[in-house]
C-alpha cells in the first residue's frame, strides 16, 4: 500500500468537486478573525475541530455557513484559495474547478467584487508559483430563492470571463433541481457551463438526478451515486458521457459508509467517475488522500487509480488540447513509476 499511497499523491490529476468555503482550515480561520476584528466562541485550533460532529448533510451546514464569518476582505478570499491551491498542488492536482458560494456572503453584507476578486488573484498567483489552473463555478444556494439566484447570476455577468460554469449546491430537502430551472437556462444562455450537486440518500433523489439529465441538461453531476438505482438513468448519462463528482470521505461523514461499492460500481460500467475532495478542511482529507482511502475501501489498484485520473480531466472542462495534454502526462507518470 506504501507504493500505491505515493503513487495517488503524484499522479496528475483534476479536482471537479471542491468548495473554496471549505478549505477554511481552523489555523487559517484564527489568521483572519484577529485580523478582521472577530472573536471567536472556539479558543484552539482543536476547539474547532470538536465542533464538527456530523451525521448528516444538515448538521454539516449548521457548522460550514457559520465560519464563513471571518472572510470579510478580497485578501481573505485571496488566502483562502491561495492556500488550497499550494495544498492541491502538493498532491498532485493540476487542474481545479471550484466552486463558490458569493450568496453565502452577499446575504451578509460581502461585496461580490470581493469575494470573486479575491478568489481570482490567488488564482493568477497559484498558476504561477505552483503550476496548478484553476477555474470558478459560480454556486446557487438551493435553500434559497429562485428569484436570489437569479439576481446572483446577474450580478456575476461583468465577470463572466473569470468565471467557467454554474452550479448548486446546499441542503437538498424540498429544493429539486426544477426550483432553479429559469436560472440554469439563463446562464447557459450566457455561455456557462452547468452541473448540480445530487447529494447522496436524499430524499427523491432519483427524480432530482432525472431532472438535471433530462430537464436541465447539466454538463455533470456533483456526486449522484444515487443513479445505480436506475439502470436507465445509467444508461442515459453514459450515452452523453456525463462525469459525476464523487467524495468518498466526505460521505463517509455524511452516512454509513463512503458508497465505496457504488462508486466502482459505476466505474466499471463505463462512466466517467473522478474523486475529489469536497470540503477537506472538515472532512479532513485532500484529493490524494481520498483516492488512497477509496483504493484502500474497494482494493483498487494503480491501473483504476489512473483510470479515475484520467475521468477527472475527460470530464473536466478543459479544451481539448489541454485535456490531451494532461491525457499525456498521466501516461508519462504511470510508465515512469511502473518502470521504478
Amino acid at each position: 500500500m506504501t507504493d500505491l499511497v505515493a503513487f495517488a499523491h503524484g499522479l496528475p490529476k483534476a479536482e471537479l468537486h471542491l468548495h473554496l468555503e471549505g478549505t477554511l482550515e481552523p489555523e487559517l480561520k484564527f489568521e483572519l478573525a484577529a485580523r478582521n476584528g472577530i472573536e471567536l466562541t472556539e479558543k484552539t485550533v482543536d476547539e474547532v475541530r470538536a465542533t464538527y460532529n456530523f451525521h448528516d448533510l444538515t448538521s454539516f451546514l449548521q457548522v460550514y455557513y457559520p465560519a464563513m464569518g471571518v472572510l470579510q476582505t478580497a485578501d481573505d478570499f485571496r488566502d483562502l484559495a491561495y492556500a488550497y491551491l499550494k495544498k492541491a498542488a502538493s498532491q498532485g492536482t493540476r487542474h481545479a474547478e471550484m466552486f463558490f458560494d458569493p450568496q453565502a456572503h452577499t446575504s451578509r453584507g460581502v461585496p461580490f467584487a470581493n469575494v470573486i476578486g479575491g478568489y481570482r488573484r490567488a488564482i493568477v498567483e497559484a498558476r504561477a508559483e505552483f503550476g496548478i489552473e484553476g477555474e470558478l463555478i459560480l454556486c446557487i444556494l438551493r435553500d434559497f430563492s429562485a428569484e436570489f439566484a437569479m439576481a446572483t447570476l446577474m450580478e456575476a455577468l461583468p465577470y463572466k470571463d473569470w468565471i467557467i460554469g454554474l452550479g448548486l449546491d446546499s441542503d437538498e430537502r424540498g429544493n429539486p433541481p426544477s426550483k432553479f430551472a429559469a436560472v440554469f437556462a439563463r446562464a447557459k444562455a450566457e455561455g456557462f457551463l452547468l452541473t448540480m450537486h445530487c447529494d447522496i440518500d436524499q430524499e427523491g433523489s432519483i427524480e432530482n438526478i432525472r431532472q438535471v439529465i433530462e430537464d436541465i441538461q447539466v454538463d455533470r453531476i456533483d456526486h449522484g451515486t444515487n443513479i445505480v438505482e436506475n439502470d436507465d438513468l445509467v444508461e442515459a448519462a453514459k450515452a452523453r458521457g456525463l462525469g459525476f463528482t464523487t467524495c468518498p470521505i466526505s460521505n463517509s461523514f455524511v452516512t454509513e459508509q463512503m458508497k465505496a461499492e457504488e462508486i466502482v460500481s459505476l466505474l466499471r460500467r463505463g462512466l466517467k467517475i473522478s474523486v475529489n475532495s469536497d470540503d477537506p478542511a472538515y472532512f479532513g482529507g485532500y484529493i490524494a488522500d481520498n483516492y488512497v482511502a477509496l483504493a484502500e475501501q474497494a482494493e483498487l489498484d494503480i491501473a483504476d487509480l489512473a483510470q479515475i485520473a484520467r475521468n477527472s480531466f475527460e470530464a473536466s472542462w478543459l479544451t481539448p488540447g489541454r485535456r490531451d495534454a494532461y491525457l499525456a502526462e498521466i501516461d508519462a507518470y504511470v510508465a515512469a513509476f511502473t518502470a521504478a
